[in-house]
Protein backbone atom coordinates (compact mmCIF):
# COMPACT_ATOMS: atom_id res chain seq x y z
CA UNK A 1 0.00 0.00 0.00
CA UNK A 2 1.36 3.59 -0.84
CA UNK A 3 0.46 6.89 0.53
CA UNK A 4 0.86 9.97 -0.80
CA UNK A 5 2.42 12.89 0.99
CA UNK A 6 3.56 16.38 0.37
CA UNK A 7 7.18 17.14 0.39
CA UNK A 8 8.79 20.86 -0.20
CA UNK A 9 12.34 21.36 -0.99
CA UNK A 10 14.14 25.07 -0.44
CA UNK A 11 17.67 25.81 -1.45
CA UNK A 12 19.31 27.02 1.77
CA UNK A 13 23.04 28.04 1.24
CA UNK A 14 24.95 25.10 0.04
CA UNK A 15 22.45 22.03 0.72
CA UNK A 16 18.84 21.43 -0.61
CA UNK A 17 16.64 20.77 2.35
CA UNK A 18 13.65 18.48 2.05
CA UNK A 19 10.54 18.51 4.19
CA UNK A 20 7.73 16.46 4.69
CA UNK A 21 4.58 18.75 5.49
CA UNK A 22 2.24 15.70 6.60
CA UNK A 23 5.13 13.97 9.17
CA UNK A 24 7.67 16.38 10.26
CA UNK A 25 10.49 14.89 8.59
CA UNK A 26 13.37 17.08 7.21
CA UNK A 27 16.45 15.74 5.21
CA UNK A 28 18.87 17.87 2.91
CA UNK A 29 21.01 17.08 0.26
CA UNK A 30 24.04 18.64 -2.04
CA UNK A 31 21.49 17.95 -5.31
CA UNK A 32 17.65 18.11 -5.78
CA UNK A 33 17.71 14.71 -6.12
CA UNK A 34 19.99 14.00 -3.39
CA UNK A 35 17.65 16.14 -1.13
CA UNK A 36 14.74 13.46 -3.15
CA UNK A 37 15.88 10.60 -2.06
CA UNK A 38 17.45 11.31 1.59
CA UNK A 39 13.51 12.24 2.20
CA UNK A 40 12.14 9.33 0.32
CA UNK A 41 14.27 7.33 2.74
CA UNK A 42 13.62 9.15 5.78
CA UNK A 43 9.85 8.95 5.50
CA UNK A 44 10.07 5.13 4.91
CA UNK A 45 12.35 4.63 8.24
CA UNK A 46 9.92 7.16 9.93
CA UNK A 47 6.91 4.80 8.90
CA UNK A 48 8.91 1.73 9.47
CA UNK A 49 9.88 3.13 12.94
CA UNK A 50 6.27 4.44 13.97
CA UNK A 51 3.83 2.83 11.65
CA UNK A 52 1.59 4.41 9.90
CA UNK A 53 -1.59 5.10 11.85
CA UNK A 54 -2.16 8.80 11.82
CA UNK A 55 -0.70 9.69 8.46
CA UNK A 56 -3.34 10.58 6.25
CA UNK A 57 -5.03 8.15 3.78
CA UNK A 58 -4.67 9.14 -0.17
CA UNK A 59 -3.67 12.68 -1.64
CA UNK A 60 -2.95 15.19 0.82
CA UNK A 61 -4.21 18.80 0.40
CA UNK A 62 -1.65 21.17 1.52
CA UNK A 63 -0.78 24.87 0.39
CA UNK A 64 2.74 26.05 -0.29
CA UNK A 65 3.23 29.44 -1.42
CA UNK A 66 5.47 32.39 -1.61
CA UNK A 67 4.75 35.77 0.55
CA UNK A 68 5.76 39.35 0.97
CA UNK A 69 6.16 40.58 4.32
CA UNK A 70 7.48 44.18 4.89
CA UNK A 71 10.64 44.43 7.02
CA UNK A 72 12.28 47.40 8.36
CA UNK A 73 9.66 50.09 8.13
Amino acid sequence: MFKRFTAVITKEEKWYVAHCLELGVVSQGKTLEEAQANLQEAVELYIESFGAEGTPEGSSAALVYQLEAEVGA
